[in-house]
């Protein structure tokens, strides 16, 4: 098998990843929608937040961002979270209990309505964004989300061609759905037989897959019109959830070392670094033929490293012993 990377962590804005995609179309409704701030929420280190809050100044809305520390996971003003106090967005603190879902508005909307009250009383006309810019909820009522990997799956295939290249696989995090949920429509609407496989990093599959499946058909509702396409199967792995979303283990520090070793590229703890754990395991257990092509999208999130920093040197230090 031949493997390729997509550096969508090279989008530029805020030190780059996938957001960026979706955030140009976000941004544009927000603005289109009269607002002059922004409203979003996630965890502690969130690559989200980092580049929303980014993308909000750069157009002139002040970000708003409800944080959540969840137990576990570091939560020092550090990596993303550090970005986002340079950026200077409105942050506000909750703590949650280990396992709680943040993925969907009605799971968070008490400490949501606390932001948003807040930001009334300043006169705040606020655009409500979903986590990830992923469900069509909150203020955004179309998948823009999604609708950027439509364009990114357009953009790929083109690079593709121009360099003979037949896309086989393409293997990619999956978490909040749009991005994975955008490829699958960008490929149905250029009808490819390239095999898209999110790993997961923390859902079951049925879930993710039940998500995406979601996100994917109205996405294919919007940008396909008449066309009358299915989504087509959406394949997920949850063999490599591990201890959860943000637990450091050893195959992902592993992954992570590999892959700055052998390409000089940094991938994260969270994101990233689990899906190349995964994609590693796939490529030794036969799961790809010989001869086909793979492209891993790289969707960002290299300043998680820091703050974990001593999960993945306690690690390294264990190899050595």
């Amino acid at each position: 098998m031949n493997l390729y990377i997509k550096r969508d962590d090279q989008t530029g804005l805020a030190m780059g990843g996938n957001k960026t995609r979706k955030l140009e179309f976000i941004m544009a409704d927000a603005l289109a929608q009269g607002a002059d701030g922004i409203l979003t929420w996630a965890g502690v280190q969130s690559n989200w937040c980092r580049q929303l809050a980014a993308a909000a100044r750069c157009v002139g809305i002040e970000p708003f961002l409800v944080i959540f520390k969840r137990p576990g996971l570091p939560s020092e003003v550090d990596g993303n979270f550090l970005l986002d106090e340079i950026f200077g967005a409105d942050i506000t603190l909750f703590e949650l209990e280990k396992g709680s879902s943040i993925s969907e508005l009605q799971r968070v909307r008490k400490f949501v309505d606390v932001v948003r009250a807040r930001a009334k009383k300043r006169s705040k006309k606020l655009y409500l964004a979903p986590i990830g810019g992923s469900r069509s909820e909150g203020s955004m009522r179309d998948p823009w989300g999604a609708i950027g990997y439509v364009r990114a799956m357009l953009e790929l295939t083109e690079q593709a061609e121009e360099q003979h290249i037949r896309l086989d696989h393409l293997v990619l995090a999956t978490s909040s759905g749009s991005t994975h949920a955008g490829l699958l429509a960008g490929a149905r609407l250029l009808d490819l037989r390239t095999t898209i496989t999110g790993i997961s990093l923390s859902e079951t599959k049925e879930e993710i897959a039940r998500v995406v499946e979601r996100i994917g058909t109205d996405t294919l509702e919007f940008v396909g019109g008449g066309l009358q396409k299915g989504l087509g199967e959406v394949t997920v792995l949850d063999d490599y959830v591990g201890g959860g979303y943000g637990i450091l283990d050893g195959h992902v520090a592993q992954a992570l070392a590999l892959v700055a070793q052998k390409e000089g590229i940094l991938l994260d703890p969270v994101y990233t670094g689990k899906a190349m754990a995964g994609l590693l395991d796939l490529c030794s257990t036969g799961y790809f033929r010989p001869g086909e092509n793979v492209v891993f999208l790289h969707t960002g999130g290299a300043p998680a490293l820091f703050p974990y920093r001593n999960g993945i040197l306690d690690h390294f230090r264990q190899r050595k012993t």
